[in-house]
């Protein structure tokens, strides 16, 4: 039921000023900076730049820079949405609590179940990425088969136990892996820029793409540069460490527009650099990994420092990026899932923390799923199936967003969206024709894999509509908002 036809206000009622207490204390402990929270959102966004090289420069061909800043140009709006609703509602949950409060919770259920789609394919596409470096640079390939999953698995058992201490941690070890990793891309990009092998003559075929002979050269690029919405989605994750922040509530916006613009820059010059070099004409547009790699050794033939330089590169190029965004999106799926037990979406237990004030339950059910998503090892399908949930999710918080405009114009916005209601519209109209663009060249394991999650999510809310239709404290899910604790 919405809130505009069926709300109480908790905070109305001083009889029950005892629950609002209760249910206001979340556990959670203030104890991170608006830097740490830059880097954790940065650090989630910030792609498995040299390992995903493949899919980009398949996708968008020698193009792709130009695909990386326009889909900068698209995600922005949707930025500014976010940073108006974040500020105006800062709970943890992000889209759990804009779309409940904008929609329903039955709207704040299935976006956030969309959006941790997409979180939680990542630590297991981080792994993949990680087992794949290791076999390419030092195993010649191995490690396969059960002796790979048991690796993966003590990998993901190490993140765990990082999400599971102090934030200080988490948020000193994710910026310092960031910032090396930035650092080390932008002199590789230098690198390829001064080689004496960048020529505009590469870029003769600049819209070339895998999807060309299936859609033509303009919508299988088109179609391309939809999927790369998947390199940007992160900056989300800011509201859900909202309620740990030490930093005023206005300066969210810094980390949510800071993140995606630090991001779309740094892959523009990357990928411009890297296109340059490379000869289209010999690629083969099959989405293999480490193509970096590789363009290095052709541009630097018999340089004795190349071996050593690829292994460095492919800790600041893959493993740094991905314990970043693994980490960004383990910490940010750990608070969905916090927020959805306090607030009696899923059953409280998801809200016990230890005494580092981080939640118990949900970050050991995240290890147990991304070790489960080790057995889904096509890294296209998971790129493709974080690009569709999230295209989705945005598009139902933008909804939010405008009706939120329309129905509560009093309440307070220490930020507003520039433009008003355009912008939200904008971000609406790009969110939808990323997730069509997306639906179009999504392929059959990918459909079965989003089908399978979604199958779990109904199980899931079919529990708790049962819970949800017994009278009493449990019948209704709660969310702050500016006038009050108002249940839904």
């Amino acid at each position: 039921m919405s809130a505009t036809t069926k709300s109480t206000s908790i905070e109305a009622k001083q009889s029950r000023g005892h629950d609002v207490d209760e249910r206001t204390e979340g556990g959670l402990k203030k104890s991170l900076r608006l830097l740490f929270v830059y880097t954790l959102a940065t650090g989630a966004i910030f792609t498995f730049v040299c390992y995903w090289d493949g899919i980009f420069l398949s996708y968008c061909g020698p193009g792709t820079w130009l695909g990386f800043l326009l889909m900068t140009a698209m995600v922005l709006p949707i930025g500014f949405v976010y940073a108006e609703l974040s500020t105006m509602l800062p709970s943890t949950g992000s889209c759990l609590v804009f779309n409940t409060v904008g929609m329903n919770k039955h709207a704040g259920f299935w976006s956030a179940w969309l959006i941790m789609c997409a979180w939680l394919a990542v630590p297991a596409a981080g792994v993949l990425g990680i087992l794949e470096w290791l076999n390419y640079q030092f195993l010649d390939n191995g490690l396969n088969g059960s002796y790979a999953v048991i690796v993966g698995a003590v990998l993901l058992c190490l993140w765990c136990l990082v999400s599971l201490c102090k934030n200080v941690v988490a948020g000193g070890l994710q910026t310092a892996m960031l910032f090396i990793a930035i650092g080390g891309l932008l002199i590789t990009a230098g690198m390829f820029f001064f080689s004496g092998h960048w020529s505009l003559s590469n870029f003769s075929s600049f819209f070339a793409n895998a999807n060309a002979g299936d859609y033509g050269i303009g919508l299988g690029w088109i179609i391309g540069c939809a999927f790369l919405i998947t390199p940007y989605f992160g900056f989300e994750t800011v509201p859900a460490m909202v309620e740990e922040g030490t930093f005023p509530i206005k300066d969210q916006k810094k980390a949510i527009l800071g993140s995606v613009l630090t991001c779309g820059i740094i892959y523009a010059i990357f990928y411009l650099a890297e296109a340059g070099c490379i000869n289209w004409n010999d690629y083969a547009f099959d989405s293999a990994p480490f193509v970096t790699f590789e363009t290095l050794k052709l541009v630097f033939p018999g340089a004795s420092w190349m071996s050593w330089f690829v292994i460095a590169l492919g800790i600041f190029g893959v493993v740094f990026p991905i314990g970043t965004s693994v980490l960004g999106f383990w910490y940010s799926a750990v608070r969905m899932l916090f927020a959805m037990g306090r607030q009696n979406f899923l059953p409280k237990a998801f809200a016990k923390c230890n005494r580092y004030g981080q939640p118990i339950i949900p970050n050991l059910l995240i290890l147990a799923i991304s070790i489960g998503f080790l057995a889904m090892q096509s890294i296209t399908a998971f790129f493709d199936l974080m690009a569709f949930a999230c295209a989705i999710c945005y598009a139902m918080s933008s909804i939010s967003a405008i009706l939120l405009d329309v129905r509560h114009p009093e309440w307070e916005r220490p930020y507003r969206a520039p433009g008003g209601m355009a912008m939200k519209i904008a971000s609406l109209i790009i969110s939808l024709t990323v997730a069509v663009f997306c639906c179009i060249g999504i392929g059959v394991q990918t459909w079965v894999g989003f089908a399978g999650y979604m199958g779990v999510g109904f199980v899931l809310w079919c529990t708790m509509l049962a819970k949800w239709r017994i009278k009493g404290k449990d019948s209704t899910v709660w969310m702050r908002t500016p006038a009050g604790v108002i249940e839904y």
